[in-house]
């Protein structure tokens, strides 16, 4: 049986849960990549976050920075899809799309432009090693060069996620591991070259 992903997201509401806790660290590291990632000439930034969710990661933080930000929010729930729609509208964030869509599918992302930011929060802690190696190997095709990857995993594997990264062509930017929780929050910058072409087949599967 498939996860219940509306249930499941009710573990952020109580204060000082480890879902919380991870949620104010995506945050802060968004923050912290919209201020260093590259931009357009014009400073627009995009943004792209695979497995969404309702977007409570993205766009409060959004709502608080400049609005040359484009952002694309894909979730494969339908709820959690219609609320992220509605608390972009509540945030008044226009330039936020939120595609219900099968992250894990290549073919999600035919025609999308390359991201400067791309969030992986809560991917790699409900797909299997291989999938893992071939989602990393897949993010130089969706980001630009000096793009950002911020991501989650719990635990020691958590290690093999940030080797994976490091095999792939980024410099690790971030990695908190905090004292009292198994979370773990890893932030890293694309060095090698980008990928030409689109992407195919199968990233992943939950």
């Amino acid at each position: 049986m498939s996860r219940d992903w509306v249930e499941w997201h009710q573990g952020y509401d109580p204060p000082g849960s480890p879902l919380a806790g991870r949620l104010e660290v995506v945050r802060q590291n968004l923050r912290r990549a919209l201020g260093t990632s590259p931009s357009e000439p014009d400073g627009t930034r995009r943004i792209v976050s695979i497995c969404a969710g309702d977007g409570r990661d993205v766009l409060p933080v959004v709502a608080e920075h400049d609005r040359r930000v484009r952002v694309l929010l894909v979730e494969l729930d339908q709820t959690l899809a219609r609320r992220a729609r509605e608390t972009a509208d509540d945030l008044d964030l226009p330039a936020v799309e939120v595609r219900t869509a099968d992250a894990g599918d290549a073919a999600t992302y035919l025609g999308l432009p390359p991201a400067h930011i791309l969030l992986a929060c809560g991917v790699f802690g409900n797909i299997g090693p291989g999938d893992a190696r071939r989602t990393v190997a897949a993010l130089p095709a969706l980001i630009v060069a000096g793009g950002i990857v911020i991501w989650t995993r719990a635990g020691d594997a958590s290690l093999e996620v940030r080797a994976l990264f490091a095999e792939h062509g980024f410099n690790e930017l971030s990695f908190t591991v905090p004292p009292d929780a198994r979370f773990r929050v890893g932030m890293h910058r694309l060095a090698g070259p980008v990928r030409p072409g689109p992407l195919t087949g199968r990233l992943f599967r939950f």
